[in-house]
């Protein structure tokens, strides 16, 4: 059966996405801030960002972008120098990082559940010099107190939630009294390009505590342009953004796609399903970027007569299923879904440019493109190798890991691995001498299959870092969390499926000491003081011993094969019930009460 679209027609749309993804250079000096100043002056009035019925115009954002940078360069900012910025979706976030970006200062944006040694260690591997923190974070703050006494920390007051200030944070409006709100002098930010780091993304890789990604002017304004063209945006439309600003998804795809052509953003805190269309109606919102599970909460709301009855016609983003997909734009009248690959930190990404359902991508040609994928080993977590020592291309339907060509053009972005700021863990990304000796390649940590039509489909994610309710959960930062629990031996943290959901689901499997029973209410209230809600695993396994390898590491695979099935699993099993704030025995009506579908294997 052929493919509705032509290898050459789905290569023509690549190339104008190639093209306009090449459109800034590492060595010039046009910024972020240079986008923004030159839209505040040429479309003042023009509307950028539209949050609880507020409206703020490009040249409004400037201005407060402007006292941000004035007052920073009062307090000792320069060029070089990092900040970073903890806020839920507020407009203080983006007027607070162009500010920032005036004075060529690198935002670090920390993840607003961080707390404890997570958060600490975000800070400090950043090397922030001041820490910007909206009021409606100081809780998490709170918990590094010896941290926050050594750095100098302002807080963005939080109008929607009065909250009083501890003695150590600085009320940030003090600050902003009496400064200017024009254009700072370019000067400031002298010798500063396209190549230097706009932002420090935390991206949680497929092992351990966060890390924190390179991103460049460059790599945000070419990803705006680049996804501006894809959509065929213009100033006439409304993106909606509802996922966490913090995120490469929406802090730098949306956010910089609606800039590249002065189109205008609805903000949200935080995403509502009830709230979605009536929303969109009202401001007549054309453009959305989703993950799957959003829009899977919206087709299991109940159908209304006009539920085609809207201005959303093109949505863009992952992790979509095929049966969510069809329903989703079928019910709703989507025009065209773009389903994507990619990463914060990777060096390339795949778009599905064809609406071809399932498909996060295709690549028609390969000698056009830098992504492979190669064989990979899930047991021994190894790429097979060939005779000669090198790896081994996946035929059709196989499913590999994908990589990336890296590439180091003078005068181009194309193909650059901007990396980490820790050198180790940027080094552990790169394959060398993959295919032909020298060679060096990203490793994306993810497992694709791609078809005879050469369309690409995701299957699952290499290593432990499992994703779930749109967060990457680090099985190890889960299992730090929660080692210390009174009487637990043991803990091993991972991953499983659910039908018809998206990612996979935290499941724990905990030894205790032979005096210590499991307490169901008590774990559960210990797991939520502890981890943010996404990380709160979903099933428990109360073994009577941890299943070790034969190099006494804890062993996941096999645990993961079993899942939560009752048949498969000879240990008690529960699920947490957020109604009952405890975690109750797994039967199938404790599942169904529940909504969550039996168990039938990982994907």
């Amino acid at each position: 059966m052929k493919p509705t679209v032509s290898r050459e027609e789905t290569q023509r749309k690549m190339d104008i996405q190639a093209a306009a993804a090449g459109t800034h250079r590492p060595n010039q000096t046009y910024t972020l801030a240079d986008r923004f100043e030159e839209y505040a002056a040429t479309h003042p009035d023009k509307t950028f960002l539209i949050y609880n019925d507020q409206k703020i115009s490009y040249g409004e954002l400037n201005r407060q972008a402007n006292l941000i940078a004035n007052a920073g360069r009062d307090t000792g900012l320069t060029k070089g120098d990092v900040a970073a910025l903890m806020i839920e979706n507020r407009p203080e976030f983006i007027s607070t990082y162009v500010g920032l970006s005036k004075l060529g200062v690198t935002v670090a944006l920390i993840n607003t559940h961080a707390r404890d040694s997570a958060l600490a260690h975000a800070l400090q591997t950043t090397n922030s010099k001041i820490l910007y923190v909206g009021s409606e974070c100081l809780e998490q703050i709170a918990s590094i107190p010896y941290l926050t006494k050594q750095l100098t920390s302002y807080c963005i007051p939080d109008n929607e939630k009065q909250t009083e200030l501890p003695t150590n944070i600085n009320n940030l409006n003090n600050l902003l009294e009496g400064v200017s709100d024009s254009n700072p002098p370019t000067e400031l930010r002298y010798g500063l390009t396209a190549a230097d780091d706009l932002f420090y993304v935390f991206t949680s890789g497929t092992t351990g505590l966060p890390k924190a990604a390179h991103m460049s002017h460059m790599r945000w304004l070419n990803t705006g342009e680049s996804n501006a063209a894809i959509l065929q945006a213009t100033k006439e439309d409304v993106f909606y953004c509802f996922l966490p600003l913090y995120h490469g998804a929406a802090g730098m795809s949306l956010v910089s796609a609606a800039v590249a052509v002065g189109a205008s953003i609805l903000l949200r805190r935080r995403f509502s399903a009830s709230q979605f269309w009536p929303e969109v109606r009202k401001h007549r919102v054309t453009i959305c970027q989703y993950i799957g599970e959003i829009c899977r909460y919206l087709i299991t709301r109940p159908e209304q007569p006009d539920d085609a009855d809207n201005s959303l016609k093109k949505i863009i983003g992952a992790g979509l299923t095929p049966k969510v997909w069809i329903e989703f734009q079928t019910r709703f009248g989507i025009e065209q879904v773009f389903e994507g690959w990619g990463a914060t930190e990777a060096n390339c990404g795949i778009m599905n440019l064809d609406n071809k359902v399932g498909s996060c991508g295709r690549i028609p040609f390969k000698d056009r493109s830098i992504v492979r994928l190669i064989r990979y080993d899930s047991d021994s977590d190894s790429h097979i190798k060939d005779m000669q020592g090198h790896c081994v291309e996946c035929d059709t339907n196989e499913v590999g890991e994908l990589i990336c060509m890296i590439l180091d053009i003078p005068d181009s972005g194309a193909g650059r691995f901007e990396g980490y700021t820790n050198p180790e863990a940027t080094e552990k990304k790169i394959l060398r001498n993959v295919f032909t000796d020298g060679d060096a390649w990203f490793r994306s940590g993810d497992l694709l299959r791609r078809d005879k039509d050469d369309y690409y489909y995701f299957v699952d994610r290499v290593g432990d870092t499992f994703r779930w309710k749109s967060e990457n959960v680090s099985t190890q930062e889960v299992a730090n969390a929660l080692s210390d629990y009174p009487g637990l031996d043991s803990i091993n943290i991972y991953g499983v499926s659910i039908p018809e959901q998206e990612g996979r689901a935290g499941m724990a499997a905990l030894v205790f000491t032979d005096s210590v029973a499991f307490d169901p209410i008590e774990f559960y209230r210990f797991c939520s003081e502890r981890l943010p809600r996404y990380a709160i695993p979903l099933f428990i396994r109360v073994s009577q011993q941890a299943e070790i390898t034969t190099t006494f590491k804890l062993r996941k695979v096999d645990l993961q094969k079993q899942g939560y099935a009752p048949e498969l699993v000879n240990d008690p099993l529960f699920v947490s019930d957020e109604q009952l704030q405890q975690y109750t025995p797994l039967t199938p009506d404790a599942l169904k009460r529940l909504n969550i579908r039996p168990f039938s294997g990982n994907k």
